[in-house]
């Protein structure tokens, strides 16, 4: 019974130090990306479901509230990349006691901060959704969709926690597998709290909080039923400090880059507000549609923080290069393909969220400018996931910061100010895009000097 149970294990997770990195690298981004484009139709199904049998304003609604959930969420979402960073480097060194006392840590930081942020979010929610210049025919429904959101924040966090540490040692299949029965659960709730029930806006946020519960309550029954250094058990969750410190160092600034973007995108949302409820619509409706490709292609970051991580621990220096080029290669593909594709079929696509033509004009304004082009976005990740693989996390938030961020800003107060158009708003992102990447690689060059260039020591094969 031993040998299945281990046996079983091995079949989820990946060999990242050894052979041919290509296939294993599709191998950890193929599951990765069906999870999040599957997360992505959580918003998608409540999005879809208001267009079509609530109406614009209800579409425009949750449309306003995205940024604003980005900011919080993503703070998290980037202290899971700490998570991800250590557990990766202990396992591949073989030191199971660190990466239990770091699943420990993180769980119970999930909990603890996920719960104390909820407070937060439902302060936060209608003054910021009125700085952001929400209209006031849909600012009500804006504040009880997100407030009735941020009640699910620990489970978001806890989901993303645990998947974070199963993706430590290239298990992206069960994730994958729990979002898929979330993703069940809440197209049904969806079509039940709003068609059946009427209650409209309220209704996807609950049918999307139940949700968010179910695949949080799977990620952590299975790391309480793990053998071995992943094993949870919950009677002994505690923060270890010199854990919890080694996951803000890397996590924290990762968090704090995510939290500052979301900031810069709700400046971007207040822009789009100022066009009017079908502007907005459009633009929800668009950027739905482009999170898809962007959620496939962060699956290759993801692989890049992954890869680089456990072979920098298992002192695998000679493969750091190879791991960055692959990923370039794959990111390049899926985002390639997949922009040019929602791009060809925007008007298609676009029909699905509203049936309005003048919703669906705008939405390819925005797809014009960003989702053809939305490769280039995924150069500048990947080559994030290759430094904070390398246990730097401050270089690359200073530049994001300054070269996406920083110029967008500086974008909407000068040119956009000048030129008050939607073409003029959205091409800042890919000009901003490839100013950012070309830095973050002369970065990555200077930093990768400073490791040896052959491995620490040969592979016993």
């Amino acid at each position: 019974m031993e040998k299945s149970k281990s046996e079983k294990k091995k079949s989820y997770s990946i060999d990242m130090l050894h052979g041919a990195l290509l296939p294993k690298i599709l191998l950890f981004c193929i599951p990765l990306a069906l999870s999040g484009i599957l997360q992505l139709l959580f918003n998608a199904a409540d999005i879809i479901v208001l267009g079509r049998f609530v109406g614009p304003d209800a579409l425009a609604a949750v449309g306003a509230t995205s940024q604003l959930i980005n900011l919080l969420v993503n703070i998290f979402i980037g202290l899971s990349v700490g998570v991800n960073v250590q557990v990766a480097r202990f396992y591949a060194q073989g030191r199971h006691r660190d990466v239990n006392q770091v699943v420990e840590t993180a769980i119970a930081t999930a909990l603890t901060f996920g719960t104390a942020f909820i407070l937060v979010g439902i302060l936060i929610s209608k003054p910021v959704l009125e700085l952001m210049g929400t209209p006031e025919e849909v600012i009500s429904m804006s504040v009880l969709y997100i407030r009735i959101y941020f009640i699910g924040l620990p489970a978001i966090v806890s989901y993303n926690f645990g998947a974070a540490i199963l993706r430590a040692i290239g298990d992206t299949k069960r994730p994958l597998y729990y979002l898929m029965a979330a993703g069940v659960a809440n197209v049904i709730l969806n079509l039940f709290f709003v068609i059946e029930c009427g209650l409209g806006v309220s209704g996807v946020a609950i049918a999307t909080t139940i949700s968010n519960c179910i695949s949080a309550f799977l990620v952590i029954r299975t790391l309480t039923k793990e053998e071995g250094a992943l094993k949870l058990d919950m009677r002994k969750l505690k923060i270890h400090k010199t854990k919890f410190i080694r996951i803000f160092r890397i996590g924290f600034p990762a968090g704090l880059q995510g939290g500052i973007f979301s900031i810069s995108n709700v400046l971007i949302q207040s822009s789009v507000n100022s066009f009017g409820y079908i502007v907005m619509a459009g633009s929800t409706a668009s950027a739905n549609l482009e999170g898809f490709v962007y959620n496939a292609m962060n699956s290759v970051y993801q692989a890049n923080l992954s890869f680089t991580s456990q072979n920098i621990g298992a002192g695998k220096y000679s493969r750091i290069n190879k791991i960055l080029h692959t990923c370039f290669l794959v990111v390049f593909l899926i985002g390639g393909v997949m922009g040019g594709a929602f791009y060809l079929f925007g008007h298609q696509l676009l029909g699905i969220y509203s049936t309005d033509p003048q919703v669906i004009e705008a939405g390819m304004v925005r797809m014009t400018y960003i989702t053809l082009v939305y490769f280039l976005c995924g150069f500048m990740d990947v080559l994030v996931g290759s430094l904070r693989g390398m246990g730097y996390a401050v270089v690359p938030m200073i530049v994001s910061l300054l070269g996406a961020c920083g110029f967008r800003v500086l974008w909407i107060f000068t040119v956009f100010a000048m030129d008050h158009t939607m073409e003029t708003l959205f091409i800042s992102y890919p000009i901003s895009w490839i100013l950012t990447a070309v830095v973050h690689y002369i970065c990555f060059i200077k930093i990768r000097a400073k490791f040896p260039k052959e491995d620490a020591r040969k592979d016993e094969e």
